[in-house]
């Protein structure tokens, strides 16, 4: 693979946010671990624009990190340098995959700029993303609900296996906690390290609920029986992860406003990846709007939390040429 004419004077890329789910299979005695169930969100974005320059620069959000990413790929494929600016972020340690999305953003975005054929999972690969769940990657690519299919023997990020569209109208209600973090970093590596194999017969049985209950739930639209799964799903996954987040939930607070939510009728609730951040499913955003009014009253009071009404996005990154 090799740098090319670039294909634009100037790019800019919105990249989403997405939910990560759950796990299917943290025993992989069949050759692949993990196993990611995920959804890609509308109105959560990370944002840059690219255009060649003098030096490697880069502003913005996370700017730091981005530059890293950029310097990576630059000295990989004798790169000329560019400016980066980063104009939106998705909110870091949240669970809403920032890293992957602000790292496929930058590899892409120079890719793209310099007419080098990478994939996002090649930007994945070298950018060391992607080292558990492919649902950033498939989010970023086409969005929808995305199950990927575990890491095997080979070094690569997960490949998608499924990926299908999410009803237009169903709303998933966001529950921040601004005053809590989730795991990242060398702590997740090392709750992944200590952590047992799931209890025998777990990974068959979320297996054959993704699989037999999940999927055609959202084939055909049935939002109490794709809850259900959901909801079973974020029990045992959030059992098992217990230990290392001090409960089913990372935040008490998230954990409290997610079991108002579905006392409110929400057809399921959960965290997603390490969180904070957590999620209830409603029918409609009139259903969504209602239980957030609920959940404002009820925690009037309660610092750090924010509540956000989100559409899920059946689409990947948004690319758009700019002016030089």
């Amino acid at each position: 693979m090799n740098a090319s004419h670039a294909t634009a004077a100037a790019l800019q890329v919105r990249a989403p946010a997405r939910l990560h789910m759950g796990f299917v299979d943290l025993d992989g005695s069949l050759g692949r671990r993990f196993g990611s169930v995920g959804l890609t969100l509308e109105g959560l974005n990370t944002t840059l624009q690219i255009r060649p320059a003098a030096k490697l620069e880069v502003s913005g959000h996370d700017a730091e990190r981005a530059r890293r990413y950029a310097a990576t790929i630059c000295e990989r494929f004798n790169l000329p340098p560019a400016r980066i600016d980063i104009t939106g972020a998705i909110p870091s340690h949240s669970g809403l995959g920032s890293g992957t999305q602000l790292a496929l953003a930058v590899g892409m975005a120079l890719a793209r700029l310099h007419g080098l054929k990478l994939s996002s999972r090649d930007i994945a690969g070298l950018l060391d993303r992607g080292a558990r769940s492919g649902i950033g990657i498939g989010s970023f690519d086409g969005g929808g609900f995305i199950v990927d299919g575990g890491r095997g023997a080979l070094d690569a990020p997960p490949p998608i296996v499924v990926q299908m569209p999410f009803p237009a109208e169903w709303r998933m209600v966001l529950i921040f906690d601004h005053a809590c973090r989730g795991l990242h970093g060398a702590a997740e590596k090392e709750a992944f390290r200590v952590l047992p194999p799931y209890k025998a017969g777990l990974a068959d049985r979320l297996s054959r609920l993704v699989l037999m209950r999940a999927l055609p739930a959202l084939a055909e639209r049935d939002i109490d029986m794709f809850g259900a799964a959901i909801n079973e799903l974020q029990q045992c996954v959030g059992d098992y992860f217990a230990p290392a987040q001090g409960g089913r939930y990372t935040s008490a607070l998230v954990s409290s406003v997610a079991e108002h939510l579905a006392g409110l009728g929400a057809a399921c609730i959960g965290q997603s990846s390490w969180g904070p951040t957590g999620f209830a499913l409603a029918a409609s955003e009139a259903d969504a709007n209602a239980m957030v009014a609920s959940a404002r009253t009820r925690f009037a009071q309660a610092e750090g939390l924010e509540l956000m009404v989100c559409a899920a996005r059946n689409e990947g990154a948004q690319w758009t040429e700019l002016p030089g």
